[in-house]
């Protein structure tokens, strides 16, 4: 292919296709449906309204049609974010986890009427002794955790070889695969308490000091700074088909993850799978992700009721 046949790729493979003047298909949907809108009230009131209203009128009308169309919050078109705050707005705010539909009170109770709560539906059923999320008959999926490289700090070789090694990783996968980067808070309290409870311990006077200057250091920086961490997630996702569905899920999700284990280590990269109790708390974590770990005795079992006193 010579370099008048080149297509340029964006970033952004999901990036709608624009078809007219730099609009996408729905931008197009939105302005066509406000085009006909203004014809609809010139054809209905344009004969029956003084000019100054009707201009009032037609100009809210356009202005809000075209904020519809082009206009994004945080990323996200104005039109589904509006209809994602409407479904919010109208969708039941009291969830609980419960296989049946919540069946209302009783006529003969007097208490005030408060709206039933609504069943919580979430996609993981739970998690396993291995660490795998059972999603039920959507299948299963593995977590590992990814280690990170310096790719600036490489040379042009270097690099070429990065992106070679990553590229036959790509080219290798047979199945849904998410790369997941989140930032979450680093707690430095655990840190600063065993280097102090090491302290006496040290050989020389100056290691101490050292030491205890090196405690007071991360103590004032967890202080004065919100400090985050870059974590880096492979999900990997296997469905849950034929006889043995679930156990050759398993398997096929193993397979894939130290295969990704055997090439990403050419990149330098370092792939862990997640336990049982690192998954947990990354789930629970999903929840308020700018929230300090729970410790493990205070997460409720699957079966376990939650109340507002505690659990029971």
């Amino acid at each position: 292919m010579s370099w008048s046949d080149a297509v340029r790729i964006p970033a952004d493979v999901e990036q709608p296709d624009r078809i007219v003047w730099g609009f996408t298909a729905r931008q197009v949907a939105i302005l066509a449906v406000t085009g006909a809108i203004l014809y609809l009230l010139y054809t209905t009131l344009g004969e029956r309204l003084p000019l100054a209203v009707f201009a009032a009128i037609t100009l809210l009308v356009a202005v809000l049609g075209i904020l519809l169309g082009v206009a994004t919050h945080d990323g996200v078109s104005l039109d589904r974010f509006l209809l994602a705050a409407l479904r919010y707005h109208w969708s039941a705010k009291r969830l609980v986890s419960t296989p049946d539909v919540v069946a209302p009170p009783p006529a003969w109770i007097v208490a005030s009427r408060a709206p039933v709560p609504a069943l919580l539906k979430l996609p993981a059923r739970g998690v396993a002794e291995d660490g795998l999320i059972d999603l039920g008959p959507d299948g299963i999926v593995a977590i590992a955790e990814v280690s990170t490289v310096s790719f600036a700090l490489r040379t042009p070789d270097e690099q070429d070889g990065l992106v070679a090694a990553f590229g036959r990783w790509l080219n290798s996968l047979s199945g849904r695969v998410q790369i997941l980067v989140r930032a979450e808070r680093v707690d430095l309290a655990t840190t600063i308490g065993a280097l102090e409870e090491r302290i006496p311990l040290l050989p020389h006077p100056a290691l101490a000091h050292a030491a205890r200057e090196h405690a007071m250091f991360l103590t004032d920086l967890a202080t004065r700074h919100e400090l985050l961490r870059r974590q880096v997630l492979l999900v990997i996702r296997e469905p849950d088909v034929g006889a043995n569905g679930t156990t050759a899920a398993a398997a096929r999700a193993y397979r894939r993850l130290a295969e990704a284990a055997r090439l990403l280590g050419a990149c330098g990269l370092t792939v862990r799978p997640l336990d049982a109790a690192a998954v947990s708390a990354l789930l629970a974590s999903c929840f308020d992700p700018m929230a300090p770990p729970l410790p493990a005795d205070l997460l409720a079992h699957p079966d376990e009721v939650i109340s507002r006193g505690g659990r029971r």
